[in-house]
């Protein structure tokens, strides 16, 4: 059988299997309803554009891009301080300058996004109880703040850089860079000193707004040194401003002017913000790919890019409306941090949790979007695939009257996941799933409310998101594995690099491969119906004996298996010819790695999938390496096991447990040293 028919029955057993028969389907006011469908009528009444079922809209988004954008921009309406002349000056990637001769600003739209009466933010933590931060607090905060940054001189384009957990200050912060045409960069304070200043060193500051520390897992941890280090290390810093966090009374003692939050906000007059327009590619804020083998490359957003693309997601394939609670569980340092903020635009409260997901127990966050009365509830797939194995019952426990969609995204949701949320949480919950990153800041394949959701299954593909699955030669595959392209531009595609002034970094990571259409490097299967399926990264793809495996598929299989807690899959190919497929297993405390868990394993491997999936050794390990935005380090446990030395494998301080790579080091060198 060759490696094309091998593929297509397999897709097709896959949906067979897997995609019979819905989850969920929304009902006929849901779909009514909906901000989409709204959107579809609107387009049928005022520009005579009729569109059957959603894959005609998708379809027509994308072959006429230009057309979508600007009627997208007259339906939000864009508050543009200047007109645009036209909707981009060139198709060609990367260099696709959108909306030439605009002005505009992000904060404006998220103070515009307003709703009376509503509260701004709903914040929880592991030293706060839930409280609400009303519009008129926030707005006092940002103008203070912004009024600050006037007397200190800062000017549009300057830098301005945030070590802070998720709190409300950091959401003023934000908003007075953005308000101003500041670049904001952000890092959370579980970033070690080296990782920090590998990122802020890039975008050379003038701010730096920290904590003195921050808690987690019901333990303190203070920053003082770290912060000292990190200032050491960034010449053009003029000042430090300081949230105190674990002690009111936190001082830090350096030469650089410090100046604490509660004094910027007692010297702010009233809740006057000012406004500067700045164009359409201005930046807005950097942020960082994982760094785990490399240094971050420092992406750079724009204004106007994130705009039309946060309102284009949160309002069509969300579905957030005026006066909906809005949560998505997130550090500063992971871009979901920043499309949180987002749900501002379209009106929403935004709610914010600083902490362990599982301190004191799994239920925290459920109690939560229960007390804070949520309406959608992000998460990653780990935090689901955990509260299944603890047989927590949120939907039991507590009361989800509120809740009308949980969104997951980090890594793909295998099966049970998808199963999980309609056993536990609630039959008629929507579950979209969404699937995107740093590198554009918002998802190119998501939730749909007019669409069902089938197990495994993400909805669709984003309207104005050009995506395909290509083969090696470039030709499109429709229910096959493929890798993931981008056509078309997008508006939030990076503008570029910091600190990449020809463009070869860029290039290198998105359009090596094929040229003119961005890269992205997953695998991924969409199906005859429109939905997605994503199989791993391709530069983790186990390349078994010529046959593309996506690590994805391994997990699903063993998350199934009891007392596996995680995974972690790779596949070395010797000049020889010769496969070695290592798969480490982090088990539970009451469960031992004998023959017969590691048959179970093995068993179901070759029944789900095909033998090729079998690994070669399964080895217990006790922790599985992640970075601090939650992914698996696949590509540097191989790195590792080729024989390439730690320090050019991975970056420590990217690291969210650095000392689970001890393990992997060792038998790294038990392997090499082997001459297996």
């Amino acid at each position: 059988m060759d490696q094309t028919t091998y593929f297509r029955n397999k897709a097709i057993l896959m949906e067979m299997v897997h995609s019979a028969v819905p989850l969920w389907s929304p009902s006929s006011s849901f779909s009514e309803n909906s901000n989409l469908m709204a959107f579809m009528r609107w387009l049928s009444v005022t520009h005579d554009l009729h569109f059957e079922d959603y894959n005609a809209l998708w379809n027509w988004s994308v072959e006429d891009p230009q057309a979508f954008w600007s009627i997208f921009w007259s339906y939000i309406p864009v508050k543009a301080h200047s007109p645009y002349r036209q909707v981009w000056d060139s198709e060609q990637m990367p260099g696709t300058a959108w909306f030439p001769g605009s002005t505009l600003n992000y904060a404006e739209h998220m103070l515009r996004g307003a709703v009376p009466g509503q509260p701004a933010i709903l914040f929880q933590s592991e030293r706060h109880s839930l409280r609400e931060v009303s519009w008129p607090e926030l707005r006092q905060q940002v103008a203070a703040l912004q009024q600050h940054f006037q007397r200190l001189g800062l000017t549009s384009g300057d830098r301005v850089v945030a070590f802070l957990p998720n709190i409300p200050e950091a959401t003023a912060c934000l908003m007075a860079c953005a308000s101003m045409g500041l670049v904001w960069s952000s890092c959370s304070p579980d970033f070690g000193a080296g990782s920090v200043i590998e990122r802020f060193a890039q975008i050379e500051p003038k701010v730096l707004i920290t904590v003195d520390g921050y808690q987690y897992n019901g333990k303190p941890f203070p920053k003082g040194d770290v912060i000292l280090e990190m200032a050491a290390q960034m010449p053009g810093l003029e000042e430090i401003i300081l949230i105190p966090y674990l002690d009111n009374e936190a001082t830090l003692n350096r030469a650089l002017p410090v100046i604490k939050w509660e004094t910027i906000c007692q010297s702010g007059t009233g809740e006057d913000i000012s406004i500067t327009p700045v164009p359409f590619d201005h930046p807005l804020w950097v942020l960082y790919s994982s760094g785990t083998t490399g240094k971050p490359k420092a992406i750079t957003h724009s204004h106007g890019g994130v705009l039309l693309e946060h309102y284009k997601y949160l309002w069509f394939h969300n579905d957030v409306k005026p006066g909906e609670r809005f949560f998505w569980f997130s550090t500063t340092g992971w871009m979901m941090w920043n499309f949180v903020q987002a749900s501002l635009l379209v009106g929403a409260t935004i709610v914010l949790y600083d902490g362990s997901p599982g301190y004191p127990d799994l239920s925290v966050l459920w109690t939560m979007a229960s007390e804070g009365g949520i309406h959608h509830f992000g998460t990653s797939a780990p935090y689901i695939l955990a509260c299944m194995k603890a047989g927590i019952n949120p939907g039991k426990e507590v009361d989800l009257g509120a809740l009308r969609s949980i969104s997951s995204t980090g890594s793909p949701l295998p099966p049970e996941g998808f199963r999980w949320i309609y056993e536990a949480v609630g039959r008629d919950i929507w579950l979209c799933s969404m699937s995107g990153g740093t590198d554009v800041c918002t998802a190119f394949v998501g939730g749909n409310p007019l669409l069902p959701v089938y197990e495994g299954e993400i909805q669709c593909r984003a309207l104005g998101c050009a995506l395909y699955a290509w083969d090696d030669d470039g030709h499109e595959v429709v229910d096959q594995l493929g890798e993931m392209v981008i056509t078309r531009p997008m508006p939030s595609m990076p503008v570029y690099f910091w600190n990449d002034p020809d463009g070869s970094r860029y290039r290198d990571s998105y359009f090596e491969h094929f040229e003119g259409v961005w890269r992205h490097g997953d695998y991924i299967r969409i199906t005859p119906r429109g939905g997605v399926v994503i199989y791993g990264r391709s530069d983790a793809t186990l390349n078994r004996h010529g046959v593309r495996i996506g690590t994805a598929e391994i997990y699903r299989a063993v998350d199934k298996v009891p007392g596996v807690l995680d995974a972690l899959i790779v596949n070395i190919e010797h000049e020889d010819g010769r496969h070695f497929m290592p798969l480490f297993v982090k088990l539970d405390q009451g469960t031992a790695l004998d023959q017969s868990l590691m048959d179970q394993i093995n068993g179901l491997l070759k029944r789900e999938y095909t033998p090729r999936h079998v690994p070669d050794v399964i080895v217990q390990c006790p922790d599985i390496p992640y970075t601090i935005s939650g992914k698996k380090l696949e590509a540097p446990v191989k790195k590792l096991l080729m024989g390439i030395p730690m320090e050019k494998s991975a970056s420590m301080d990217a690291l969210r447990n650095p000392e689970s790579m001890a393990f992997f080091e060792e038998y790294a060198r038990t392997y090499r040293t082997s001459g297996l």
